[in-house]
C-alpha cells in the first residue's frame, strides 16, 4: 500500500494535482488573510467610532446635567442621569459610568453594578480624563477572558471640568461575528479546495492520459511492436507531441525495416558466399563466422565465437600480430582434412586480413576472408609442369636435330651412308615434334571449346570393326588376337549420334596404347554395352598387357604423364593421348576411367550419354 502511494505521488498526475491545489490554497489564504484582516479592522474601527460617538453625545448631555458641585447632591439630577444612562445605551455588554470630578461613580448603566456607585474609579483612563485629556481609550481582557474596550472622556459644563464619562464595551459579539465569518470563509475554502482537487484530477487526467498513451506506445515500440498509434486528442502541444510520436514511429519502423532488410541481405550474402568470412572485435575475439568459413576450417559456428583468432585459424599469434600491424596482408595456409576410410586431402587457404577502423577510436576489429585456392594452386602447378614438360619434350628432339645437323655440317655429308642415317634421325625427330605440336593444338582447341561436334548417325558395330581393321597390320605383326563385342540391345536401339572423327581419334589412341603395351601373342578386345538404366553407352578397350601400377592410376590422364618415361618416348608417344581422349569424352558429355593392375592388363572405359543421341536419318548435327 505504501509503495503504491509512493509510486502515485511520484507521478506527474499527482504532482499536477498537488501543485494545482497548493496554488489555489495559497491564493485563498492570501485572500483570506487580507479579507479577515480588513474585516476585523473595519469592524473594530466601526465599533470604536460608534463607541466614541456615543461617548461624545453622553458627555455633552452629562455636562448639561452636571452644572457644578451643587448639583452632585441633587437627587433629581442623579435620577435624571441614571435614567438617561440606562435608556440611552442600546448596545449589549456596554457599561456606562458617570463620574464626578474626583472620580467617584455617580451612576452606572448596569443595575447589577450599583454597588460601584459612590466608589472611586481608579482606572488610568479615568485619571487621564479627569486631567482633561480627551483621547483615553484602551482594550483590556477581564478575568473571564473577555476582550473589552474601555473609553473615558472628560465632562465639561460651561468650560469647566465637572466630571468624567467612563464606558466599558464588551467586544465578544464583535469577535464572535468575526469568528463566524472566519468559519464561513474556511468552509467555503474547504469546499473550493475540494472542487479544485476534483477539477485538478480531471485536468491532470486530460494532460497525463495522452502522456500515458505515448508511454505505453513507446514501450511497445521499444519491444519491436509498431502496430498501434497514439490517439491525437487535440491540436495543442500534447496533440502535436502525439502526432510527432506517430511520425517518429513510422519513420523508425521504416528505418528498422530497411536495416533488417540490409541485415538479411548481408546475412544471405555471408551465408552463401563462396569465400569464408571471420570477423573479430578490437580484442581479437571472434564475433562472426559464416557457414563457408566453418566448412573450410572444419569447425562448428557456435563453438568458436569469443575464441581468439589464432586458435580458430590455427596460426601462430605472431603472424596474427603482423597482419594487425599491416606488415602482412595475406598468407597461404595449407590444411590437411581427414576423411574416414579415405586418404587425407590437403587444401590450401588464402587468408586476407582487413582491419576495421572507426573515426577517433582507431582499430575496432578486423575482417578475415578465407578463399579455397586449392584448385588454383593445382592449376598453377599443372601449368608450370606443362610448360616444363613441353620444354623438355621439345628440347630432346631439338637437341638431337642440332647435333646431327652440326655433324652433317662438319663433313658427314661427304659420307653417303652416314649422311643418310643422320637425315633419317632428323626426319624421325621432326615428325615426333610435329606429332607433339599437333596434339598440343588439338588439346588446346578442346580446352577452349573451339572444336565443334559434328555429330552424325553412326553404327557402333561398324565403327569398332573399322578400328580393328585399321590396326590389323600391327595386330598381325605382334600376333595379337583382336575382337569386338557388341551388346545385342545396341542393335535393337538402332543407330547412335556422335562425332565420328573425334571418337575415331579417341579409339585410335586407346587401341594404339593397347598394342604398344601388349606383348606378342596377347589379346585386345573392344566392348560396347548399355548400362542398367539404358541411358549411357559404355565402350571399353581391354588388353592383357603390362598393366599400370596402382600408384600411377590417379595421374594417368595428366598431360605428359608417363608410367615409364624412357620406354614411352622410345615408342613414339607424346604423353598427351589419354589427356586428349578425356577431353573428347567430356566434350560429348561422358566420362572416362581406367581399371588396371600391374602385370594383369588394362581396361579403359568411356561413357556417352544416350540422351544426346538421335536415331534419325539426318546426316549431321553441328553443335
Amino acid at each position: 500500500m505504501k509503495r503504491g502511494l509512493g509510486r502515485f505521488f511520484r507521478t506527474i498526475q499527482a504532482k499536477l494535482i498537488i501543485i494545482y491545489v497548493l496554488l489555489i490554497l495559497i491564493a485563498m489564504q492570501l485572500i483570506g488573510v487580507y479579507f479577515v484582516s480588513s474585516m476585523k479592522h473595519t469592524q473594530t474601527t466601526n465599533f470604536t467610532k460608534e463607541l466614541q460617538n456615543t461617548a461624545e453625545l453622553m458627555s455633552i448631555y452629562a455636562g448639561q446635567t452636571l452644572k457644578g458641585d451643587e448639583t452632585l447632591d441633587d437627587e433629581q439630577t442623579l435620577e435624571t442621569l441614571n435614567k438617561f444612562v440606562r435608556s440611552f445605551i442600546n448596545m449589549n455588554g456596554v457599561e456606562i459610568q458617570v463620574l464626578d470630578v474626583t472620580g467617584k461613580v455617580l451612576t452606572t448603566s448596569v443595575p447589577t453594578h450599583m454597588e460601584y456607585v459612590g466608589r472611586k474609579n481608579t482606572e488610568t483612563v479615568v485619571n487621564r480624563a479627569l486631567q482633561g485629556m480627551r483621547d483615553n481609550q484602551e482594550v483590556i481582557i477581564d478575568e473571564d477572558n473577555v476582550r473589552k474596550q474601555v473609553l473615558a472622556k472628560p465632562v465639561y459644563s460651561n468650560g469647566k471640568l465637572v466630571g468624567a464619562l467612563y464606558i466599558v464595551a464588551s467586544m465578544k459579539e464583535l469577535y464572535a461575528t468575526i469568528e463566524g465569518i472566519n468559519r464561513i470563509f474556511l468552509s467555503g475554502m474547504a469546499i473550493a479546495l475540494g472542487l479544485t482537487a476534483v477539477l485538478g484530477v480531471i485536468l491532470a487526467h486530460t494532460i497525463t492520459q495522452p502522456i500515458k498513451e505515448i508511454t505505453k506506445q513507446a514501450t511497445k515500440v521499444a519491444e519491436g511492436n509498431f502496430a498501434g498509434q497514439v490517439p491525437v486528442m487535440g491540436t495543442d502541444e500534447i496533440g502535436q507531441l502525439s502526432e510527432a510520436f506517430n511520425y517518429m514511429t513510422r519513420r523508425l519502423q521504416e528505418a528498422l525495416n530497411a536495416n533488417e532488410e540490409e541485415k538479411e541481405k548481408l546475412a544471405s550474402i555471408l551465408t552463401n558466399m563462396s569465400d569464408g568470412v571471420v570477423a573479430t572485435d578490437e580484442q581479437g575475439q571472434v564475433i562472426l563466422v559464416n557457414r563457408r568459413a566453418c566448412k573450410l576450417l572444419n569447425i562448428k559456428q557456435g563453438e568458436v565465437e569469443g575464441s581468439p583468432m589464432s586458435e580458430v585459424l590455427r596460426v601462430p599469434q605472431d603472424q596474427i600480430d603482423e597482419m594487425v600491424d599491416g606488415k602482412l596482408n595475406w598468407m597461404l595456409l595449407p590444411r590437411t582434412e581427414e576423411h574416414e576410410g579415405d586418404e587425407d586431402s590437403e587444401t590450401i587457404l588464402r587468408i586476407s586480413f582487413t582491419p576495421v577502423h572507426r573515426r577517433g577510436e582507431g582499430m575496432t576489429g578486423s575482417i578475415v576472408v578465407l578463399q579455397d585456392v586449392t584448385e588454383q594452386e593445382k592449376l598453377e602447378q599443372s601449368r608450370r609442369e606443362f610448360v616444363a614438360n613441353v620444354s623438355h619434350e621439345l628440347r630432346t628432339p631439338l637437341t638431337t636435330i642440332k647435333s646431327y645437323v652440326e655433324a652433317l655440317g662438319d663433313g658427314a655429308l661427304e659420307e653417303p651412308q652416314l649422311a643418310g642415317r643422320f637425315v633419317g634421325v632428323i626426319q624421325n625427330e621432326t615428325e615426333r615434334m610435329i606429332r607433339l605440336v599437333t596434339d598440343l593444338l588439338h588439346l588446346s582447341r578442346l580446352d577452349s571449346k573451339q572444336a565443334k561436334l559434328r555429330k552424325q548417325v553412326t553404327d557402333m558395330t561398324e565403327m569398332l570393326e573399322d578400328v580393328i581393321d585399321r590396326f590389323s597390320f600391327q595386330f598381325r605383326n605382334k600376333g595379337i588376337a583382336a575382337s569386338v563385342v557388341i551388346d545385342p540391345d545396341i542393335g535393337k536401339e538402332g543407330l547412335v549420334m556422335i562425332d565420328r572423327d573425334q571418337i575415331d581419334q579417341l579409339l585410335d589412341n586407346l587401341v594404339s596404347n593397347a598394342v604398344k603395351y601388349t606383348p606378342d601373342g596377347g589379346e585386345v578386345k573392344l566392348v560396347a554395352v548399355l548400362d542398367s538404366s539404358r541411358s549411357m553407352l559404355h565402350v571399353s578397350v581391354q588388353d592383357n598387357g603390362l598393366g599400370i601400377p596402382q600408384k600411377d592410376l590417379e595421374r594417368i590422364f595428366e598431360r605428359f604423364y608417363r608410367v615409364d618415361k624412357a620406354r614411352s618416348r622410345n615408342m613414339g608417344g607424346t604423353g598427351l593421348g589419354l589427356s586428349i581422349a578425356r577431353e573428347i569424352v567430356r566434350t560429348h558429355g561422358g566420362d572416362i576411367w581406367i581399371e588396371s593392375e600391374w602385370g594383369a592388363g588394362t581396361q579403359i572405359t568411356f561413357s556417352l550419354p544416350l540422351t544426346s543421341m538421335k536415331a534419325e536419318g539426318s546426316e549431321a548435327d553441328e553443335w
